[in-house]
């Protein structure tokens, strides 16, 4: 019997955690909570004002981040992932590292990304507009 019990409020709970998210999706489009991220892009080999940062809010878009809409809109189409398959294109093979950061949070999901990549088109082929600033 206390097994029967168990497994009935293990089930209980567990239609109640799934029916949590689809009632969150029909007032907000399937996001919950804020984005607030600090977008850091670093140039090791640049000794003379190598890092620039900004913010980047998301829902309604806005910060300090110059391209904020778009940046969001990136995001959203990625699942809130700051790097993903480039887009197409070609980059050239020139090596200029860049360092791009973030961290924050995404729709309440704790986010800290660090990558380099070879050169900004590289990192922009990866990131979309989330690092154009």
């Amino acid at each position: 019997m206390k097994y029967l019990i168990s497994g009935v409020l293990v089930g209980a709970l567990a239609a109640g955690l799934a029916a949590a998210p689809a009632e969150a999706s029909a007032d907000d489009g399937g996001f919950a909570g804020s984005t607030s991220l600090r977008l850091t892009v670093s140039y090791p080999a640049n000794t003379l004002s190598g890092t620039r940062t900004v913010v980047l809010s998301c829902d309604p878009a806005g910060g300090s981040h110059p391209q904020a809409a778009r940046a969001c809109a990136d995001l959203r189409a990625h699942h809130g992932a700051v790097d993903h398959d480039p887009a197409e294109g070609i980059c050239p093979m020139i090596y200029r590292p860049v360092i791009a950061r973030a961290v924050g949070r995404w729709h309440d999901r704790a986010v800290s990304f660090r990558r380099e990549y070879g050169n900004d088109c590289l990192m922009h082929a990866r990131t979309g507009s989330v690092f154009a600033f």
